[in-house]
């Protein structure tokens, strides 16, 4: 009897109560830079265009063609940014496994020093690095993560960068030459359409930043308005002067 009423008076097993966000941004931050960056890019190309009172077709060429290069552009940075990343991680993590194999013990000490540092007890530190240490790989993960904050497990692949940038681009860059392909001739509508593609950008960030939706949307849709009405402005200035 007395068991089953210590079993039933026991404390529960912990279930965790929230959740948290990635926040890593592996996948998120070139998916939104490049949304962001082909929306207000090509519009404000576009509206300069437009500024200077050249044709329709003139305008769906330039959109298309800053499209193109935007997106490739987009993709051959991210590209060389996060490879670039990756192989200086890499590096480190060599001479972290190579410190490993040729100073074991002073490696050990290290992180035994660091769980000190801490608040861990000594002789409990230095037991829970000595174990830790046991299997190299797994040393190695353990000073990559507290040495340089890295997970060497979970390294950002370039190719997925890139992939995401590019497609972000040229989906974003496409709202304000979508109007003119579907027959419009008229740059209010492909002003409203990037436009309200901004709002609904910054609106979609806010579900993972935990920001106001709508302060996140009115922000990204200011922005650029800003953007394309200071090239029409220009555009108009420099056709003007051209002509």
């Amino acid at each position: 009897m007395s068991t089953a009423v210590e079993e039933t008076t026991a404390a529960p097993y912990h279930v965790p109560h929230h959740s948290h966000r990635d926040v890593s941004g592996g996948w998120l931050r070139p998916a939104v830079f490049g949304a962001m960056d082909g929306l207000v890019s090509n519009l404000a190309l576009m509206t300069g265009v437009a500024g200077g009172d050249v044709s329709s077709r003139t305008i769906v060429v330039t959109g298309l063609a800053g499209l193109a290069a935007g997106a490739f552009s987009m993709a051959a940075g991210e590209y060389t940014s996060v490879a670039s990343q990756r192989e200086l991680v890499e590096a480190e993590l060599e001479v972290e496994r190579i410190e490993l194999r040729r100073h074991p013990e002073a490696e050990l000490r290290e992180l035994a020093e660091l769980y000190v540092s801490r608040g861990v007890d000594p002789k409990l530190a230095r037991e829970v690095a000595r174990q830790l240490s046991a299997d190299p790989e797994r040393a190695l993960e353990i000073h990559a993560r507290e040495e340089l904050g890295v997970d060497p497990t979970d390294l950002p692949s370039p190719l997925v960068a890139a992939a995401s940038s590019f497609v972000a681009f040229a989906l974003g860059a496409l709202l304000p030459v979508l109007p003119y392909l579907l027959g419009g001739d008229s740059l209010w509508p492909a002003a409203v359409l990037a436009l309200a593609g901004l709002f609904g950008c910054g609106a979609a960030v806010a579900r993972v930043t935990a920001r106001s939706w709508w302060y996140s949307g009115v922000r990204q849709l200011l922005l650029g308005a800003a953007a394309g009405g200071v090239t029409f402005v220009l555009g108009a200035l420099i056709g003007t002067a051209v002509g």
